[in-house]
């Protein structure tokens, strides 16, 4: 009996444990499991080839991923360099600022207004973000600034800059709902004097102003000498305080670290190509069918509101090879891989909204195996992460009441003779115009519908698409800009991120090709453009590498009179001594060259104006320049590599444009050739 009943109990302890493990089983099916599918199932899976693989000290890879030796001496430094005091305690009253727009014009306008504020002495009002506001159906669980940046981050970088609080003081609240308060347009590159002269007397009368910030910026861009101190300040704002919320900076890092797993560089390119941008320039012939109506349409829409003033048709053809165009994808792939990048390499594209659609990605992804965005890196479940939780505004959608004609038709069919009778009347088809992707308005009003409170949510969603790819962008191994301006003729995302590799790390590769002479390389082989001979091969990568300083050169000229954070240098960049001195000392004994040689580090320092020194604290420990380095930031790009099957396909087998398996291996002995003579250099 004794026996028994022990194998009762344990017979009922080996259920409890069999109970156990199935409750743990279904925890770990229902969050874990479904997680890792999920991830196996939506994460790309990168292709390479391992005969790919280049050495990291080879020639060859320095020349396609190595740093631009004439910008390696370039430090950033944000710090004050002349007397600068602390906020007073007692300033002239608050500032409430309104922002309107997109990423680029947001980041640009908050950067704008925190130099308003300590111009004005004036305590500043974390800004208010229209885009992100409750109205717009996002979280309740953010506010408006806090939906895209870290306040607290915000605040604490800025304590020596500006006084900074999260709301009005109760009074001025109820002022400000009673509309008792000035309020003030400011237009884009507002002069400093004009706050001087008319906000300042009324901010010191009424102790809060409002500013409504519409435009991508309230400040001119240069200021003059004696405010020099404030540009540092908005490097400050814009690379220092304004970081992203902690959940949009983790998966951002996740889709970074993702992106680097391989152990390989990636390139990030961002398209550039907005429904806004295409339209400002009259770029609408580049696409077919509804969407070069949409952009016309919205051509004819900033005409009517001043923003344009040109003719609405224009000829697409000329305004591209004028340069005024973005780059399509598939002229950014063929530049790729004229330069040099094989097919397996990495591609991130960025952007909220490439226009067009993924149909435009079409020929680079033919050209690259592995393009990629944050769709493809991430989960579903990972990006509704960062959105919060958000009201099902789908079951708040009520169906309009029929008519009254519609109900005398029902009701007169009921009641109608004996059958047969006729149909009932079908019911109005339903025009859902407003669903993302849908453009049949195009066909049947000339007036754009009012947007949803969905698509308000979805806008507001891609300001935290947008915040990812910003930090993916800036920490890419080289960066491809498409087009750099937005629809109101600024500087958009591309120049921002631009701005943000020159401070942050200046010598890292970005790309600003001449779209002008982009377009007439292209012309020039457009009948076989799959075939390139050598000279043209030579041409584009010569201008490719020009690129990378002339374009640099080109930006202080161009971007940075309408926004200053898209090239903050000189103002807040430093020379560090070691490197700067070294190689400046080193550069005439270069070889010379059958083509125009490469500016020396003197010469490029000199034409972006920095002569400011670093700190003695951050210059690094003097490293010897070898000869073999000197040599290798002047790579031969008229050497032989890839002159021919640029564009054809990876496997031996397969061919494209005729040719067949030899032309494969002639391409891969000139890259073994390419690489022996570099490294001989």
């Amino acid at each position: 009996m004794v026996f028994k009943s022990k194998m009762k109990w344990v017979g009922l302890v080996g259920l409890f444990l069999s109970a156990i493990s199935l409750f743990v089983h279904f925890l770990l099916a229902r969050f874990t499991d479904g997680g890792i599918s999920e991830y196996q199932s939506s994460i790309t899976i990168f292709s390479r080839r391992s005969s790919s693989d280049i050495s990291r000290t080879s020639s060859l890879y320095k020349r396609l991923w190595g740093p631009v030796r004439s910008l390696e001496s370039l430090h950033p430094d944000a710090n004050p360099r002349r007397y600068y005091a602390d906020p007073t305690l007692h300033t002239n009253g608050f500032i409430f600022v309104r922002i309107q727009g997109g990423f680029h014009e947001i980041r640009n306008s908050i950067s704008d207004v925190v130099i308003v504020a300590r111009l004005l002495n004036a305590t500043l009002v974390i800004p208010e973000i229209q885009s992100t506001t409750s109205s717009k159906g996002i979280s309740s669980q953010f506010k408006s600034f806090a939906y895209l940046y870290n306040e607290d981050q915000f605040m604490a970088t800025l304590a020596k800059d500006v006084t900074v609080v999260k709301t009005l003081p109760k009074h001025l609240k109820g002022e400000r709902r009673k509309k008792n308060i000035p309020v003030f347009k400011v237009p884009h590159s507002t002069s400093p004097y004009y706050y001087q002269r008319h906000v300042l007397p009324m901010l010191k009368k009424h102790l809060v102003v409002e500013l409504v910030v519409s435009e991508g910026g309230c400040l001119q861009a240069i200021l003059p000498p004696d405010l020099e101190e404030y540009q540092r300040l908005r490097c400050r704002v814009a690379f220092h305080a304004l970081q992203f919320r902690q959940e949009v900076q983790e998966l951002a890092t996740k889709i970074l670290h993702r992106l680097r797993d391989p152990g390989q560089p990636f390139i990030a390119f961002d398209p550039g190509m907005t429904r806004d941008a295409l339209a400002y320039h009259g770029c609408a012939e580049l696409f077919q069918d509804v969407h070069t109506e949409l952009i016309q349409h919205k051509r004819a829409w900033m005409r009517k509101r001043g923003i344009v003033k040109g003719k609405l048709s224009l000829n697409s053809a000329d305004i591209r090879r004028n340069g005024s165009c973005p780059l399509m994808p598939e002229e950014v792939g063929i530049l790729l891989r004229a330069y040099g990048y094989s097919w397996d390499t990495i591609i991130y594209v960025s952007g909220g909204e490439v226009f067009g659609g993924q149909r435009t990605l079409i020929p680079l992804r033919a050209m690259f195996e592995n393009v990629v965005d944050r769709t493809s890196l991430s989960t579903t479940w990972e990006l509704s992460t960062i959105y919060g939780r958000e009201a099902n505004l789908v079951d708040t959608y009520q169906k309009s009441p029929p008519s009254i004609e519609e109900e005398m038709k029902i009701e007169a069919w009921k009641t109608s003779g004996p059958r047969p009778r006729p149909l009932p009347p079908p019911p109005a088809r339903p025009k859902y115009y407003n669903i993302e992707g849908w453009w049949g308005w195009v066909a049947e009003s000339d007036n754009e519908p009012e947007s949803t409170v969905m698509e308000l949510r979805t806008n507001a969603h891609k300001l935290l698409w947008e915040a990812i790819d910003y930090v993916i962008c800036v920490e890419a191994d080289i960066f491809v800009p498409g087009f750099d301006r937005d629809g109101k003729g600024h500087p958009n995302f591309a120049s921002l991120v631009m701005g943000h590799r020159l401070y942050q790390s200046a010598a890292s590769k970005t790309y600003r090709p001449d779209r002008k002479e982009v377009a007439r390389l292209l012309d020039e082989i457009q009948e076989h453009l799959y075939q390139a001979n050598h000279t043209w091969l030579t041409s584009v990568r010569q201008h490719m590498r020009k690129t990378l300083v002339d374009g640099l050169i080109e930006a202080s000229k161009t971007s940075k009179p309408l926004s200053f954070i898209s090239h903050p240098v000189p103002e807040c960049s430093c020379l560090r001594r070691d490197s700067a001195e070294t190689t400046t000392t080193h550069a005439p004994t270069r070889s010379t060259k059958t083509h125009a040689p490469s500016p020396t580090t003197s010469q490029v320092l000199a034409a972006l104006g920095v002569v400011h020194r670093c700190p003695v604290w951050m210059d690094t420990d003097l490293v010897s320049l070898s000869r073999e380095k000197e040599n290798d930031e002047d790579l031969d790009e008229d050497d032989s590599s890839s002159s021919s099957g640029l564009f054809f396909r990876q496997n031996g087998g397969n061919n494209e444009g005729g040719v067949g398996e030899s032309s494969n291996k002639e391409e891969v002995q000139m890259d073994d050739q390419e690489e022996l003579e570099g490294g001989e250099r």
